[in-house]
């Protein structure tokens, strides 16, 4: 079904830039349908009355006095299907959410539900409406009259200052630079064009402006509706924000902690642009828009611009960004060898960069990719150049991957040139041999590590014969250098090694791969093998389990296919998601799959490292990369992403568009494990200009949250050639919560100015997120079975004994997390909210039910206990008492979960490490029952799954208990601040009620 969302489809193309805007609206009516609680729908004329005090619709049945509501008796307005009856399944289907909104009204909160016919008039209602409610208790000015506003004073006082005359009049060409100075990025022609609009509708033309011209323009041009909208939502006075209610929203809908007024006073003196506004602690609708804007509002987590995750693991227990032909600019074959690639990748944070050494003309080496003798630079210059840019981006340790292709004398100068340029830097000490993993990161910090062959501790010569490595070779058929021709039988080809070059080599030996149990038994955790894109993917899909459990102590190194001679680039998720870590990519190739690179490796202070998931690091865990569906043990998330505009979108490069408006719409796709990766668009926002509406609610379900990476392309629908307009990319874990701006960058991940997409982001547990119930079927109401995570048999008695005493402790922990979030969605769904919504939007809105009513019954929250009691005095409507019982049961859930937690957390990890116990026996177990096969390995399967649900329930459990103590902590803070607490001194030091349980060790 097509759904119009533009704004310019206003009644007489307006634009809602105003509250009067929208009560003038409401003033004249317009056609919306009136949803019964049988689910169907009648179109019906709505309008506002002449005296503002009253909405009334017709044709109706009830006479004229019946069929109307008063502005007084309104309680809250709801937008999107927030009431039974816009819920039920009948109906879900035929609108979407955007276009519904309700009215809810009277003692008895009854609820008066519409559908509109787009997000426009719904949000032109809404505001009205809610305007209406905050000053329908003051007799209501006519829209446009009073005093001029905060927003218009400054605006008249920028027009003054470039007034340099003083004659009341600017010329047109000052008046267009100064709103472009004032709103950067929109277009001199959009700005010029409604400034001959605006003259020729007031019969004013001429190469001046006046101010009240002036005015008008910038407020048509640079008032962003959604916005506009936002701050009405927030407002206690419906046109700036006061710093209670930025307070508000910064808690409230942007989920920030710990908020102060200081702090938001701050926000105000550094984007309120009038100096009224800042001396009073006011944030009008042009500052609130700088805000929103601004850097301190990114949709990219700022904890994440630094170093952040733990780096005393081992190194093998890291992502390392990786290139492979890091000199070339252009292509594989026919690219030339510049050594500017270099800087460009140590600078975007690579931690890894393969050197092929060639015999150089002038008897010593060097490092060429390209066909043309002439393209070469010399290894010289190349070590030069590592040696300066080595750490600028990063201090961690950089891996130099050695594939040799020269003589032995030429190595011999290579190693010298290593040894007297690197100095230092060069990590030379041998491994240690009581260690069973690499050293950390923080450990290397500094130092540079040489990844190449190492000659036999047999060998004593100067040079000897080591097995070469695939990599490489494709270039050297196509150079005309391969006089190394294959051994007989297709084994591995010979070269010689000098023993310089073999000695610089420590950490990152370089051998052969032959089978996941020869690597089991024999690999030494030095030892690292490299696999071609194909020979990894056929592992990654036959036995990803393998692939996952070998990355657990040694480093891979996956190259690209000789196949790709265009340089174009692997997906690197296949291969992170069995654990591989470096993946060495194509900088110089733009796309999709360096996007996902860049953006991967930006969540740990882009320092070229990121942290593997637990699960993938545990020495006992079970992990299928293949999975379909959600993993024991990690909890499985919602994101609820709204995409709601799009500022100053260029248009596609090389387009041959037909006209000069992009007609773009929004892809949002998940890349991550399979179970994972899905794409959703937006509609196509047609004839919109660079400033479109999509105002569209998209959702994805996240099992593997610390794989997944989001990605925002913008593509344009009315092309020719080129759809691409612009891109981002940034992984699930560094999403901010809220309302944010998105940063839009080039194909070749260059920020483009100006250029951004506003969302909300909103994250949920996969089962708070309401989908686990289906509504409304024939009238029966089944109920869900509850699915319980259960351990699994290993057919060893005694083992199988130890996890069986989990299986109560596994079904208690269950039950008291899905007590408490089946109880928290159904208090939300009272509230008129979205699972998305946190605890003290939920008593905020109860609050505001009980002030916007005369005859308000009396409802207190008792905060003087722990788990604080919301009392009623005297009768109360259907509604409310249902949400009191609602809000009970959450209480009381919320009570015995974290009550019982510490009790039922004990046993599972009791049983855990009993499991644990058994672990280092097990090999002599297995021999003992005499198990092999497959039936060796379904025993090992379902050991490392037990140990891993038990570890994954006593976590979720952990968590539960800690998100219902601060779910409390937001209930006193609420009741305090909104003024349905009472006895509030005793409200619960956040430290306190938030101390997590004791994490468990790995």
């Amino acid at each position: 079904k097509k759904k119009t969302v533009s704004f310019s489809s206003m009644p007489n193309d307006r634009k809602i830039n105003s509250t009067a805007a929208c009560i003038s609206l409401m003033l004249e009516g317009c056609e919306l349908k009136k949803v019964r609680s049988n689910s169907r729908m009648y179109s019906r004329f709505f309008v506002l009355d002449a005296d503002m005090r009253s909405v009334r619709w017709e044709p109706s049945k009830k006479d004229s006095e019946k069929a109307k509501i008063e502005i007084k008796s309104v309680k809250e307005v709801r937008v999107g299907k927030k009431t039974p009856v816009l819920r039920s399944n009948g109906l879900s289907d035929q609108f979407p959410d955007e276009c519904a909104f309700s009215i809810i009204y009277g003692d008895n909160y009854e609820s008066l539900d519409l559908v509109a016919s787009s997000a426009d008039v719904v949000s032109a209602w809404v505001m009205g409406l809610r305007y209406l409610v905050s000053y329908g208790k003051h007799s209501p000015e006519a829209p446009g009259t009073g005093h001029p506003s905060l927003r218009t004073s400054w605006i008249s006082s920028v027009f003054d200052l470039a007034d340099l005359e003083k004659s009341g009049r600017i010329p047109v060409s000052r008046a267009v630079q100064l709103i472009k100075a004032l709103n950067p990025g929109m277009k001199t022609s959009t700005i010029e064009l409604k400034f001959k609009e605006l003259q020729k509708a007031s019969e004013r033309p001429g190469a001046e402006v006046a101010c009240d011209l002036f005015v008008e323009a910038y407020c048509e041009l640079c008032t962003r509706p959604e916005i506009f909208f936002l701050l009405v939502q927030f407002s206690s006075n419906k046109e700036y924000l006061g710093v209670k209610d930025l307070l508000m929203f910064l808690e409230v809908e942007q989920g920030m902690e710990g908020v102060t007024e200081e702090k938001c006073l701050e926000i105000v003196s550094k984007y309120e642009p009038s100096k009224e506004g800042r001396e009073k602690g006011y944030l009008a609708i042009d500052g609130f828009t700088r805000y929103l804007l601004s850097a301190d509002c990114s949709i990219f987590d700022p904890q994440h611009r630094k170093v952040c995750q733990d780096m005393a693991q081992p190194l093998s227990h890291y992502y390392i960004s990786s290139a492979h032909s890091a000199c070339l600019l252009e292509d594989n074959f026919w690219g030339r060898s510049d050594i500017s690639g270099y800087i460009s990748a140590l600078g975007l944070g690579c931690r890894s960069i393969e050197l092929v050494l060639w015999d150089g003309p002038e008897g010593e080496p060097v490092v060429y990719t390209s066909p043309s003798a002439a393209s070469c630079v010399p290894f010289r210059a190349v070590v030069g150049l590592i040696d300066q840019h080595a750490f600028t981006a990063s201090a961690y340790p950089l891996i130099l991957c050695l594939v040799v292709r020269c003589s032995a004398p030429q190595q011999r100068l290579a190693a010298q040139c290593l040894r007297k340029t690197l100095g230092e830097k060069l990590y030379l000490e041998p491994p240690n041999p009581v260690a069973s993993y690499l050293p950390s990161p923080e450990e290397l910090k500094g130092r540079i590590l040489i990844k190449g062959k190492k000659l036999p501790p047999t060998c004593e010569d100067s040079e000897g014969e080591v097995s070469d490595e695939e990599e490489g070779w494709e270039l050297a058929r196509r150079l005309g250098q391969e006089d190394r021709e294959a051994p007989e039988g297709g084994g591995l080809r010979r070269v010689r090694l000098s023993r310089e070059l073999s000695e610089l080599v420590s950490l990152c030996q370089a051998v052969p791969f032959q089978d996941f149990e020869s690597s089991r038994r024999g690999q030494r955790y030095w030892e690292m093998c490299s696999f071609s894109e194909v020979e990894a993917g056929r592992f990654a899909n036959e036995c990803p389990a393998e692939l996952v459990s070998y990355n657990k102590r040694f480093l891979s190194r996956i190259y690209p296919s000789p196949m790709r001679i265009d340089a174009s680039n692997m997906n690197p998720q296949d291969f992170w998601k069995c654990g591989c870590q470096m993946v060495a990519m194509n900088y110089q190739t733009p796309g999709l799959m360096m996007d996902l690179n860049a953006g991967w490796f930006r969540q740990n202070g882009a320092c070229g490292y990121v942290l593997r998931p637990a699960i993938m690091r545990e020495e006992v865990s079970y992990f299928s990369a293949n999975a379909k569906d959600s993993l024991p043990g990690v909890p499985a998330q919602l994101l609820h992403l709204k995409v709601i505009s799009g500022q100053n979108l260029p248009k596609p490069k090389g387009s041959g568009a037909k006209g000069e408006v992009v007609e773009p719409y929004v892809c949002a796709e998940i890349h991550g494990i399979p179970a994972d990766c899905a794409e959703h668009r937006t509609k196509t926002a047609l004839q919109s200009g660079d400033n479109p509406i999509f105002d569209e609610s998209l959702e994805f379900q996240i099992n593997l949250p610390e794989l997944a990476v989001l990605r925002f392309v913008v593509l344009d629908d009315d092309y020719i050639g080129d759809e691409f307009i612009a891109q981002y990319t940034i992984p699930f874990e560094c999403l901010q919560p809220g309302y944010r701006h998105v940063p839009l960058q080039s194909l070749a991940g260059e920020p483009l100015p100006h250029a951004t997409l506003f969302v909300h982001v909103a994250i949920t547990d996969r089962r708070g997120g309401g989908k686990g119930h289906r509504r409304g079927l024939a009238g029966r109401r089944g109920r869900r079975v509850r699915e319980y995570t259960s351990t699994k048999a290993t057919g060893i008695k005694a083992i199988d004994e130890v996890f069986r005493t989990a299986t109560q402790p596994l079904r208690e922990a269950t039950d008291l997390r899905e007590n408490v979030q089946n109880a928290l969605v159904s208090f939300k769904e009272l509230c008129g909210l979205t699972p998305a919504a946190n605890m003290k939007q939920c008593i905020l809105t109860v609050s505001t039910w009980l002030l916007h009513s005369d005859s308000a019954p009396s409802v207190t929250l008792n905060l003087a206990e722990q788990y604080p009691p919301m009392e009623a005095q005297g009768p109360i409507p259907d509604l409310l008492r249902k949400v009191l019982t609602a809000y009970e049961t959450m209480i009381q859930t919320s009570r015995t979960l974290i009550e019982s937690a510490d009790a039922v957390y004990g046993k599972l990890i009791q049983a855990q490490q009993a499991g644990m116990d058994f672990h280092k026996e097990l090999h002599r177990i297995e021999a003992k029952e005499g198990l092999r096969g497959r039936k060796l390995q379904k025993a090992l399967e379902s050991f490392a799954w037990n140990i891993t649900v038990l570890k994954g329930q006593a976590d979720l459990l952990k968590h539960a208990k800690a998100e219902a103590l601060d779910n409390l902590w937001q209930i006193h803070n609420a009741g305090q601040s909104c003024g349905i607490g009472r006895n509030g001194s005793a409200s619960p030091e956040p430290s306190r009620l938030r101390a997590p349980l004791e994490p468990i060790p790995e």
